[in-house]
């Protein structure tokens, strides 16, 4: 682990050396460790330790990167001049903003020993009960058990410095029967609050439920999204939220802001010190992360700001911007969406005719400006009718957008923390929506 004393040492040495007229360094990396199992055996235990170094030098309007993954004294001078080579066969960059000074952020818990001390012989035996509960089933088991902790600063020759470590664990699973899946995922900083077996029990459930699968035909269904489901789909919705592709006019909410667009249920917030998120708490330029309110009851109420694109707006930047130079701008990295009251099984009871899907799979963006997708469901999906699941079904490809699925929210549960293989973590509720539309049933 670098530490923060670490970390300050090595950029002094970087400040020092650099002869630039400013200079920024941040690193990023740590210890990762991954069990991969199929078949109910482990076939593959890996890890990785590491840290990337890298270096941005300012010479009058041009500015360059170079990074190393060494920072032995002669590998920073090595880093310090190559980035100082690129700069100077760089064009200036007119738009360059000077580096921010000290600043002041709000600290977070995201580092538990727990995880940190994590060891392959502990993941292998939380494993080991999955396999046990499968075999009981005359089921197979694939996935992974991961952990990880590491470091993130960023300083620079004006005097800010930011500073935060994290540890994260994961844990994914597909259960796989004669002809049908069920899947389950869970993550957390603290990995004594992985539900492992509770989650193996899940995509067992799911698994067993779906056997001897029916096709339906394709049409306009009410559907119950578990959680997973909803990060799956709302992942296409939060690049938008850039201050610099609305201006630019490559995002959705062109000439939206202020508007309502979704229904009065939906309210977005990004906010990293949510107690269910994790995340640094500073964005790539050092500016401090602040809790932001994207949507309240269906209206769009704000952007994300780098610092480039505020200066041109005349607002503050929010804390979500990328590394200078980006073309991009900023985007939220802490969604937590409201939630409320109705629980799943709440939700399939009131449901005459509809569909409960467990996650999406294979989602492409087909028309930007109504975010409308396309994709599969997969590894659990139910037909529901008389407020029952009455069978499993094959898996039905959709075509829906997701700006007027968010207008057709009909309940919502209880956020919780979640995330899709194809989505990050997000605090996100189940939702019940109605007429969504599917495109097709698959032979699967």
């Amino acid at each position: 682990m670098l530490t923060k004393e670490r970390c300050q040492e090595i950029f002094a040495k970087v400040f020092k050396l650099s002869d630039a007229d400013e200079t920024e360094a941040s690193f990023s990396g740590g210890s990762s460790a991954l069990t991969r199992f199929a078949n109910n055996e482990i076939h593959q235990n890996v890890a990785e330790d590491g840290y990337n170094l890298s270096v941005r030098v300012v010479y009058g309007k041009k500015t360059a990167r170079a990074s190393t993954n060494k920072y032995d004294d002669e590998s920073i001078k090595k880093v310090i001049d190559q980035a100082k080579r690129i700069a100077q066969l760089s064009p200036d960059y007119a738009d360059l903003l000077p580096m921010l000074g000290p600043q002041k952020y709000k600290e977070k818990k995201n580092f538990y020993e727990s995880t940190d001390a994590y060891t392959p012989e502990q993941r292998a035996r939380q494993v080991g009960k999955v396999f046990a509960a499968c075999e009981k089933e005359k089921l197979t088991a694939a996935g992974y058990f991961s952990t990880e902790s590491g470091a993130t600063a960023l300083g620079n020759s004006k005097g800010l410095f930011a500073y935060d470590d994290s540890t994260g664990a994961g844990f994914s699973t597909t259960v796989t029967g004669p002809d049908s899946t069920g899947w389950s995922i869970d993550s957390s900083p603290d990995v004594n609050e992985l539900k492992v077996e509770q989650k193996a029990a899940l995509a067992i459930d799911k698994a067993l439920k779906s056997k001897n699968p029916q096709t339906v035909p394709a049409g306009s269904y009410t559907v119950i999204l578990e959680p997973a489901a909803v990060t799956d789909l709302l992942v296409f919705l939060i690049f938008g939220f850039s201050a610099k592709q609305v201006a630019e006019k490559q995002s959705y909410l062109t000439d939206r802001v202020g508007k309502k667009i979704f229904g009065d249920n939906i309210t977005i917030v990004d906010d990293v010190y949510h107690p269910l998120q994790s995340g640094q708490t500073y964005d790539a330029e050092g500016v401090p992360k602040k809790r932001l309110v994207l949507v309240e009851n269906g209206v769009i109420k704000n952007l994300c700001y780098d610092r480039l694109t505020a200066q041109k707006d005349g607002k503050e930047p929010t804390g979500h911007g990328f590394r200078v130079p980006n073309t991009f701008g900023a985007a939220p990295g802490n969604i937590v969406v409201s939630g409320g009251k109705t629980s799943i099984e709440e939700m399939i009871a009131s449901t005459e005719k509809g569909i409960l899907v467990t996650r999406f799979w294979y989602n492409r963006l087909m028309e930007p400006m109504q975010v409308v997708l396309t994709g599969m469901t997969r590894d659990g999906t139910f037909y529901i009718e008389n407020g029952k699941i009455k069978y499993g079904i094959k898996n039905m490809r959709y075509d829906e957008s997701v700006v007027e699925m968010f207008n057709s929210v009909a309940a919502l549960g209880p956020a919780q923390r979640a995330s899709g293989v194809e989505a990050p973590p997000m605090i996100v509720p189940p939702m019940k929506i109605e007429e969504f539309n599917f495109q097709s049933a698959t032979l699967f």
